[in-house]
């Protein structure tokens, strides 16, 4: 049994792709399924390391974003695109896999058009309210079709619509205070934000959380995962501006957690910050208030739309980036870790959000696809 996986080359493509194929590998060993092979085709690895462990086969082909505006790249990406559809169709007529999960992105065109092309039966995933190009030209010939968000189904053929959640990885889905506070060098009884800015970062809440620190370590201890490419100017940052403070020791600033550091940050957390990608996902399973903060121009407002349904279920408030303000921040913090009931009925309405079994249902109908085919 051969499965071809395909997505972006972002996180929020790559890591629930890799909970999936967790989560095939522990299906196929419960039922026996010792053939089964895996695939992940698209521009890039995002981390060979993790792809090594999961025993992935990367193929890697060339894919161009279509922007929506006059721009030479235009031109380039269109070549590149094309150049990669025809390594793909040859790349897949080698393995010719059971079938194909896309994830979206334009990242997994080539893999999509190549099994359109040579009729393999393929399943996508929409992690966003409102659906990318890409994954609403798939749902014409898709088989099935997974949603995170239920507002996602209204752009797809009912028919083929399932709602499932985000996948997410089972090493981050259970977190706990436990060990945290020894782990993370905190202060215990002192509450904690946590500041979920992605491997990538956000410059604009870094900038303005910055501003906030001589006021937040006043009363909390903060978890600032910064992002690699900007630890370094906003730790030195931080440093001169908590220079004279006598709770500087309460900021902890990280260029990236690892899953142990993200479950204990997440397991003491009393409210999280984070930006409406993926990571909301992760949130509600933590059962965690939040303060969504969406990317003002993302692709077809989608981070805004994500923030503002996920807000609607009551396990968060929604700050966009033109009221975005150290002292807006700050009485939103303050509101919800000083009001004990708003939490509680935050962290309720995360919880009831959540999908903890994503990954094995869109597995389950993989290997039912997979299966069928091999017949």
């Amino acid at each position: 049994m051969k499965i071809l996986l395909t997505g972006g080359g972002s996180g929020g493509h790559f890591y629930p792709i890799i909970a999936v194929a967790e989560a095939l590998r522990e299906i196929a060993k419960e039922e026996r399924l010792f053939n089964l092979e895996l695939y992940f085709m698209s521009d890039r690895a995002y981390s060979r390391q993790i792809l090594f462990e999961q025993d992935i086969i990367f193929k890697k082909v060339s894919a161009g974003k279509r922007r929506l505006y006059f721009s030479p790249r235009n031109i380039i990406d269109l070549f590149k695109t094309a150049i990669g559809v025809l390594k793909a169709i040859f790349e897949m007529y080698k393995i010719f896999p059971d079938v194909v999960f896309g994830k979206g992105g334009y990242a997994s065109f080539p893999a999509l058009f190549a099994a359109k092309t040579l009729k393999v039966p393929v399943l996508i995933h929409e992690s966003d309210s409102t659906p990318g190009r890409v994954n609403i030209w798939a749902a014409e010939f898709a088989r099935g079709i997974a949603v995170s968000f239920p507002s996602a189904a209204d752009y797809f053929p009912k028919e083929k619509v399932v709602y499932t959640g985000n996948p997410i990885r089972k090493a981050i889905q259970a977190v706990s205070p436990e060990g945290a506070y020894e782990l993370l060098n905190l202060e215990k009884y002192v509450p904690v934000v946590f500041i979920l800015g992605g491997s990538l970062g956000a410059e604009i809440i870094n900038d303005v959380i910055i501003d906030a620190l001589p006021e937040l370590v006043k009363k909390y201890q903060v978890i600032h995962q910064t992002g690699i490419a900007n630890f370094k100017i906003v730790s030195d940052t931080a440093i001169l501006n908590l220079m004279d403070h006598s709770n500087k020791n309460r900021y902890h600033p990280f260029e990236y957690l690892n899953d142990l550091k993200l479950k204990a940050a997440a397991g003491v957390a009393d409210v999280i910050i984070s930006r409406a990608g993926s990571t909301i996902f992760e949130i509600a399973l933590w059962g965690k208030p939040s303060i969504i903060i969406p990317i003002t121009e993302s692709h077809d407002d989608h981070q805004r739309r994500n923030a503002f349904n996920y807000a609607r279920s009551g396990a968060a408030t929604v700050i966009e980036e033109n009221n975005l303000a150290a002292n807006v921040l700050l009485s939103e913090i303050d509101r919800i870790i000083n009001n004990s009931v708003e939490r509680e009925k935050m962290a309720a309405a995360a919880k009831n959000f959540a999908h903890a079994n994503a990954a094995e249902k869109i597995a389950k109908e993989l290997i039912a696809i997979a299966l069928e085919h091999e017949t």
